[in-house]
């Protein structure tokens, strides 16, 4: 994009993604607040992010994600985990499989309870309501009249439906709504889309706010530093065609750039452990010990079969006449196969290690999947993704040097607590016992993962070390709390503690992981903060 305008705003956005484009939109419905979003990726132009079915090869398509990888995990055979972020308007939203999922309301509660007030399930739900246009509808646990469509998938494949019949084959539940009251059991889930297309924040929230003159958007904008002057973040230093040029803020810079960029600006900006600044050079703001710190994600094992049947999602010379009927389908209708988010079917169970909620969600593809969409499967097959909802493993985000364009060093320590390979190992024992239900014999299929040979607790957890791999909801590293708390990154209003004009809106400040995805329970924290924002300075 062009260079700006003008180069003082009231408030700086950094991240374009799930809570900055969320943030942008709410802030600009007060045409007194003049707002900068900063956004390091390009435009959403690509037809595979609209496309939902498009999704499939997304992984493929480096210019829309950061491209990371993780250190070595020592509990993973010390292979490095590929980690895709978005890098594109809408951040991870113009990416992910759009399941709409927002946790259970003792995940808030229990935020509440380590510190961070205001943040329990019954403060929070009317925000989720807010942010939500529920196909179906007002209701007490919805909401119809906010900017991020959720809906009924159009098309489900008869693969997906065997899965959700198999529910009560094993003894499930099965499931109509996951944002329910009880969500234990299988089910198709709700998505991000209207029309059959992907709505992202990007699009849902940002498209009707460009209009807007008080909203200026730079895209290919790579932040290097926030300014800090006297303990108040005064505006950002980034990197702009070629060329560095420094933006001021008048009231607030807001950080929006998600779990692992957000605590590498910090750490670049000053802001972050004394030591380890030290060590890369970096003149120390602010010594906040637990930036970086405190990293969670849900890891995730594929129980996956082949078979013969043609209802698979998969390349095959065979199947060319139905894709194309279908593509014909979608351009005229918008229906049909390209409007599903292929993993179309999932739910929530309790493994042996469980309490009162479930502590595992399956997602499950009508498809092979090999290195996150990344190879190419050919043939026939299905499979159920296993996640550990709630890890007691906790990991690190670290600065690789003190230059903005080197890529942190993401370390998520996966599986150092042994409860948490107490609960992959059920997991997989439980997603066994559903694909061998009643409702999948007719298509004579076979496991190829972990296969018929792993039987044994060792034998299973071998296979997770082996192939496991993120399902992209990471969170946690400037963690939200009592400001009391060492650890604690920001307080409850989001602001960084011993910086003033500066907060951190985006996963990161979540302090433990809620038992499901990501996508919603970040663009709440946005809707909340806004909130926050606007009756600070009203």
């Amino acid at each position: 994009m062009q260079k700006p305008s003008q180069t003082q705003f009231d408030f700086i956005i950094i991240g374009a993604g799930s809570a900055g484009a969320t943030l942008a939109a709410r802030l600009t419905e007060n045409n007194q607040f003049s707002v900068c979003l900063i956004e390091a990726g390009g435009k959403d132009k690509s037809p595979f992010i609209h496309i939902p079915f498009g999704l499939a090869f997304l992984s493929r398509m480096t210019n829309l994600g950061w491209e990371y990888d993780t250190e070595p995990q020592s509990q993973l055979n010390n292979r490095k985990l590929f980690w895709p972020r978005g890098k594109v308007l809408g951040g991870s939203s113009s990416l992910n499989a759009m399941c709409y999922i927002r946790g259970v309301p003792e995940d808030y509660d229990r935020w509440s309870d380590m510190g961070a007030k205001g943040w329990d399930w019954e403060t929070v739900l009317p925000y989720f309501k807010k942010s939500e246009k529920q196909q179906h509808g007002e209701s007490e646990l919805h909401g119809a009249d906010g900017y991020l469509s959720v809906s009924d998938l159009c098309h489900t494949n008869p693969l997906s439906d065997s899965f959700v019949e198999a529910a009560e084959e094993i003894g499930l539940s099965k499931v109509t709504d996951f944002n329910s009251a009880d969500r234990e059991g299988l089910g198709f889930y709700q998505v991000t889309q209207e029309n059959g297309q992907r709505c992202s924040t990007a699009k849902g929230y940002l498209t009707p706010a460009l209009t807007r003159p008080n909203l200026t958007v730079l895209t290919k904008a790579l932040v290097e530093k926030i300014q800090i002057n006297d303990g108040v973040a005064t505006g950002v230093k980034l990197q702009l065609d070629g060329q560095s040029i420094e933006l001021t803020a008048s009231k607030e810079v807001l950080l929006c750039a998600g779990a692992i960029n957000s605590p590498q600006v910090l750490m670049l900006s000053g802001i972050g452990p004394k030591e380890h600044l030290t060590e890369k050079g970096i003149e120390l703001k602010a010594d906040l010990p637990g930036v970086g710190q405190n990293l969670q994600d849900h890891l995730d094992a594929i129980v996956q079969h082949r078979c013969k049947n043609r209802n698979s999602y998969s390349i095959s010379l065979a199947l060319i006449p139905r894709y194309v009927k279908n593509a014909f389908n979608y351009l005229f209708n918008r229906k049909g196969i390209f409007t599903s988010n292929v993993a179309e079917a999932g739910g929530f169970d309790k493994t042996q290690s469980a309490a009162d909620i479930p502590d595992i969600q399956y997602h499950f593809l009508p498809a092979i999947l090999l290195n996150h969409g990344r190879a190419t499967a050919f043939g026939y097959g299905y499979g159920v993704h296993v996640c550990g909802l709630y890890p007691k493993s906790r990991g690190e985000i670290k600065l690789r040097s003190n230059k903005p364009n080197d890529p942190a060093m993401i370390d998520p320590h996966y599986l150092e607590h042994p409860d948490d390979q107490k609960v992959m190992i059920d997991g997989v024992r439980r997603a066994r016992k559903i694909l061998g239900a009643p409702s999948f014999r007719q298509y004579q299929s076979w496991e190829v993962g972990p296969g018929p040979e792993a039987q044994s607790d060792e034998q299973i957890l071998a296979f997770i070390r082996k192939k496991s791999e993120t399902i992209y909801h990471p969170v946690g590293t400037c963690k939200m709390g009592d400001i009391g708390d060492v650890m604690t990154v920001v307080d409850s209003e989001l602001q960084v503690k011993g910086v003033k004009g500066l907060r951190v809106v985006d996963a990161s400040v979540m302090p433990t992981l809620v038992g499901g995805n990501t996508n919603a329970p970040t663009i709440m924290i946005a809707e909340r903060c806004a909130d926050l924002i606007k009756q600070q300075y009203s």
